[in-house]
C-alpha cells in the first residue's frame, strides 16, 4: 500500500492505493494521527486506488472519527469501487461516515460547511 496527503483549503485528503490491511495500517494510522495532533477537523480519505481493506483499517477511521466527531470534525470517503463500499454497507460504515462517488465533492462538501 502506498499513502499520500495534500492538504486543500485546510483539509487534509488521504490518499491509500493498493491493500489496506494488517500489513500496511500501521503507516495510515501514524499519518492519521499526526494529521490529528495538528488538529485537523475534517480529513477525506480518498480510496478511488483502493484495491481490498479490512477491519484493520476500518479499525483506523472509526478511531479518527471518534477524535473528530467531538469537535465538530467529519470523516469524509470518497472514490470507493463497489466490492469496498460494499464492505461499507455490510458493516453500516455507511451510515457513519460521509461517503461520495467523487473526491472534488467531499472537498466542496467540506468548504460549504
Amino acid at each position: 500500500m502506498s499513502i499520500s496527503i495534500d492538504h486543500q483549503e485546510g483539509t487534509a485528503v488521504i490518499k491509500a492505493t493498493g491493500r489496506l490491511d494488517s500489513s500496511s495500517v500501521d503507516d495510515l494510522e501514524a499519518l492519521v494521527k499526526n494529521e490529528l495532533d495538528k488538529n485537523a477537523k475534517h480529513l477525506i480519505f480518498d480510496f478511488s486506488e483502493l484495491v481490498y481493506i479490512n477491519s484493520s483499517g476500518l479499525r483506523v477511521l472509526v478511531l479518527a472519527y471518534q477524535k473528530l466527531s467531538g469537535g465538530g470534525g467529519n470523516i469524509l470517503v470518497c472514490g470507493l469501487k463497489d466490492y469496498i463500499q460494499e464492505v461499507f454497507s455490510i458493516s453500516g460504515y455507511d451510515k457513519i461516515f460521509k461517503l461520495f462517488p467523487q473526491c472534488e465533492t467531499a472537498l466542496e462538501s467540506v468548504q460549504n460547511s
